[in-house]
């Protein structure tokens, strides 16, 4: 029984991420146009932020959590379910190749750079903003 609770912990985690990343991914093409892959950037870039401060929270804030849902229940619906299927790694590659293979190499490196290293920050200012008081 307690398996077919994680397994829909998790299935209405990933249901309400995907829609968080279509939505926002189709709000910010309508808005800054699909020339460059701005809605994976951004969703790519908050995804990070918001599981360095969920991870932090539940880790340093959470630990005697008791209730029906406990921390281990959370981690799997908002850290596995939510930001697994919010972030999008997968299709920012695909992107990627995409733009290298159409030979817009600057782009492609500015967006495999600026990607990467603002998504550790974005890790940083999560797990930053989880410790502030």
């Amino acid at each position: 029984m307690r398996l077919l609770g994680q397994i829909g912990l998790v299935a209405l985690g990933s249901a309400l991420g995907g829609l968080a990343r279509w939505g926002i991914g189709a709000g910010v093409g309508r808005w800054l146009g699909t020339s460059f892959p701005y809605g994976t950037f951004i969703i790519n870039i908050t995804g990070c932020v918001f599981l360095g401060w969920f991870s932090t929270v539940l880790a340093e804030r959470l630990v005697g959590l008791n209730g029906w849902l406990g921390p281990d229940d959370l981690k799997l619906m908002i850290a596995v379910g939510f930001t697994g299927a919010y972030t999008t790694f997968s299709t920012f590659e695909y992107e990627s190749h995409g733009l290298l293979r159409d030979g817009d190499v600057g782009s492609a490196m500015t967006y495999i750079l600026t990607s990467v290293l603002l998504g550790l920050l974005g890790v940083r200012c999560g797990i930053m903003l989880a410790r502030w008081r």
